[in-house]
């Protein structure tokens, strides 16, 4: 039963055919959102994944150069799950994501060679809903996603692009913020949350050296009670939901 009290969120926009994730590590879209890009994908519409990082420094027991490898491995196979085939990776150093002009080029250059109408990313803003502080790569990938969203649609912000081939792109219509404490929209998530779970658990390798519980228990404690918790204000279905910002213009 729905909570009249409680502000009701708005069902995501279905007019568009094409999407472009970009987040900063393997394994951050699948803590975040895979259960709705499992939902878009079956609807057959086209989602791209752009990683700035492969992770490398995610896990204290494996150096760099063993970790980003076997990272990158575990996000092909974690993307694959939900329908998703194309992942690319920006290669900044992970841990250190710099937000400056570089790698607002880097994102702008992904959003013209994918020309999505729909960009996703993770929450941009300090904190985790006020409570929890939030990483610098995060922070830094989310608010560069944000704004290379309109610096693709314009040639003279970066105009080495043009001369690489990479045409403007001033098609995105929004951008949709995944783990954001001020959402505005949500996707049902029951028909993709088993998937969901499958998705994150192909992330063994680093969940394994997160917790010591159960990968399964721990991946479906997760996914399902944060979406069940989001569902309250989405008339009791369980949810993922987004921070959606219209772009200017479009």
């Amino acid at each position: 039963m729905t909570d009249p009290l409680i502000t009701q969120l708005s069902p995501m926009p279905e007019d568009w055919q094409r999407a472009l994730a970009v987040v900063a590590h393997p394994d951050d879209l699948e803590y975040g959102c895979s259960a709705a890009i499992a939902s878009w994908t079956d609807a057959g519409r086209e989602v791209a994944y752009v990683l700035a990082t492969r992770g490398e420094a995610g896990i204290d027991t494996l150096p760099p150069e063993e970790c980003a490898p076997l990272r990158e491995q575990e996000q092909r196979a974690s993307a694959a799950v939900v329908g998703v085939s194309t992942v690319e990776f920006l290669d900044h150093r992970d841990g250190v994501i710099e937000y400056g002009p570089a790698l607002r080029r880097d994102i702008a250059a992904a959003i013209r060679r994918h020309r999505p109408e729909l960009v996703i990313t993770l929450n941009h803003r300090d904190t985790w809903g006020g409570t929890q502080w939030n990483t610098p790569d995060h922070v830094a990938v989310g608010r560069a996603t944000l704004d290379a969203a309109a610096d693709a649609g314009n040639r003279w912000i970066f105009p080495e692009l043009t001369e690489q081939g990479l045409e403007p792109w001033d098609g995105v219509r929004w951008v949709a913020v995944a783990g954001s404490s001020s959402p505005t929209h949500a996707v049902d998530a029951t028909e993709g949350m088993e998937r969901a779970v499958r998705s994150l658990l192909e992330h063994r390798a680093y969940i394994e050296a997160l917790t010591d519980r159960d990968p399964e228990e721990y991946v479906r404690e997760f996914l399902i009670g944060f979406a069940r918790e989001a569902g309250k204000r989405f008339g009791g279905r369980p949810a993922v939901t987004f921070e959606l910002f219209p772009r200017a213009g479009a």
